[in-house]
């Protein structure tokens, strides 16, 4: 349903798309996701959160009627002097070895105090 871009003059990753070519259709854009829980909590640690937020993604995608596999960008936002690395391998764990196009940056803080991490995602709605 998308299509990977990997240019050959560009360096190839295993970890992410260079781009993605969606098909026209319903999209479904999901907002900043927390490393809360269903109560609203936030769990401790990068590492928990990142999967927790990453978590969050993927049942807003279920609720959408998308999944993981239709996911044509993902934005990372990471507080600054967290290990990137560290919520790289928490994320693959639900994430899991799928590329698409992806952007990772670090920021002063997020709106809500303890959060390490956000996560947004734009993503295909299959017909």
């Amino acid at each position: 349903m998308i299509t990977l871009v990997d240019p050959d003059e560009l360096a190839y990753s295993p970890a992410f798309a260079q781009g993605v070519i969606a098909p026209a259709g319903k999209t479904v854009y999901v907002g900043g996701q927390l490393g809360t829980d269903g109560s609203g909590a936030m769990l401790d640690g990068i590492e928990a959160q990142t999967v927790q937020a990453m978590k969050n993604v993927l049942a807003v995608l279920a609720a959408a009627g998308s999944g993981a596999e239709h996911v044509v960008k993902l934005n990372i936002y990471l507080v600054d002097g967290v290990d990137a690395q560290v919520g790289y391998a928490a994320s693959r764990s639900v994430w899991g070895d799928r590329r698409t196009a992806i952007t990772v940056v670090t920021t002063a803080g997020h709106a809500r105090p303890g959060a390490l991490v956000e996560i947004d995602a734009i993503a295909v709605v299959p017909e």
